[in-house]
């Protein structure tokens, strides 16, 4: 997937994500948050993508550069959720801080990444718990006045068979896992990002594959929104360097993307490299294909696109990357919510760890970048 956008990743996006090994990681208050990255364990909640993925170089989907982008005249629309994210105290690399005071990295790392608020991720396709774990977080954050970005990924296929396979049997389950996640969600605001790769690395399945998931989408996004309507709900763009923006578009209005029922809009780059301006432009060009409602918007991971994508198209834990922008819900840009860390810096594609886990040298680079 993110390989394509994160650990969900693999197949298409490759994204990092600092995950809670249990339930009781997860509602601990105190703690410390497709490329390719190995799948999640059942039990898994991540405090970004544990396994993920963002767009990789190896799909075989098309790949454009996206134009410039320009600013425009018009004002950014005022922000509609609050400007303070949820730190996500379970993550892996609050837990690597926490045990090596001592190590000459440490500061860097922990000012740089392990302070900043990052995606927690489940994956974990289980209906009977997934209420619990998702309340865990939204309570906590609720309590502090925190808004927490979520990634929901357990869709049936997920990740197309590679690095992050996995996911519910089959869409009843989960339409049934979504439900249940829902009603963990309460009713404060929560950013959710719904299956990363689920809409850009969707060319594996048949037609009829394709159109089931589709629809299945199209309800998750209903049933999170109907549950919390201060939930935001953002469908899967891949990135700029994936599908054409116009191909893009008619997938994301297929999975229901363009219904304010179901979607406040879009988002990209998740566990990729591509740089924020050319997200920027490419997003806007997506939404304007995609039509719908003018307060559709988009959200953009920032998490390691400080340096760009590599030019030889690297995806796995690529050297000379950087961080990106400070995670925010005020970004200052048209039709752009945010600027979000949903892969957490430091959580390996597979190449300089296992899958998902966090690497305090890959940590260290891109905090030095």
């Amino acid at each position: 997937m993110v390989a394509l956008a994160y650990v969900v990743v693999a197949t298409g996006t490759v994204t990092g994500t600092v995950s809670a090994l249990d339930d009781q990681r997860v509602t601990g208050t105190e703690a410390a948050k497709p490329e390719v990255t190995g799948s999640p364990t059942p039990d898994q909640v991540s405090a970004t993508p544990t396994v993920t993925k963002s767009p990789s170089p190896v799909r075989s989907s098309p790949r454009t550069s996206s134009p410039a982008p320009t600013r425009t005249k018009e004002s950014p629309r005022p922000p509609t959720v609050s400007a303070r994210l949820y730190l996500y105290p379970g993550s892996e690399v609050l837990d690597w801080v926490r045990a090596h005071p001592g190590d000459p990295r440490t500061p860097l790392i922990e000012s740089r990444i392990a302070d900043e608020p990052a995606a927690v991720w489940f994956t974990d396709p289980t209906p009977a718990t997934i209420a619990s774990r998702v309340r865990a977080v939204t309570s906590k954050s609720a309590a502090q006045d925190r808004v927490p970005v979520l990634v929901a990924y357990a869709i049936p296929d997920r990740d197309c068979g590679g690095a992050s396979q996995g996911g519910a049997p089959d869409l009843a389950a989960y339409d049934a896992w979504i439900d249940s996640f829902a009603t963990g969600l309460g009713r404060g605001e929560v950013v959710v990002v719904l299956e990363p790769d689920s809409i850009a690395q969707s060319d594996c399945l048949s037609g009829s594959e394709r159109t089931a998931r589709f629809a299945s989408l199209a309800r998750a996004g209903r049933v999170l929104k109907d549950a919390d309507p201060k939930a935001r709900v953002y469908y899967d763009a891949g990135h700029s360097g994936w599908n054409p923006a116009d191909k893009q578009a008619d997938l994301l209005r297929q999975a229901g993307a363009a219904s304010p029922a179901s979607s406040d809009g879009i988002f990209s780059n998740v566990s990729n490299f591509r740089t924020t301006a050319d997200e920027i432009a490419y997003d806007r060009t997506v939404l304007a294909d995609l039509g719908g409602p003018a307060g559709l918007g988009a959200v953009i991971d920032t998490s390691r696109n400080g340096n760009g994508a590599p030019p030889d198209g690297q995806w796995c834990d690529p050297a000379g990357r950087g961080i990106g922008r400070a995670p925010t819900l005020g970004t200052g840009e048209a039709r752009i919510d945010a600027y979000l860390w949903v892969k957490l810096p430091g959580e390996s594609d597979g190449c300089k760890g296992a899958p998902g886990t966090f690497s305090p040298s890959y940590a260290y680079d891109l905090a030095s970048s």
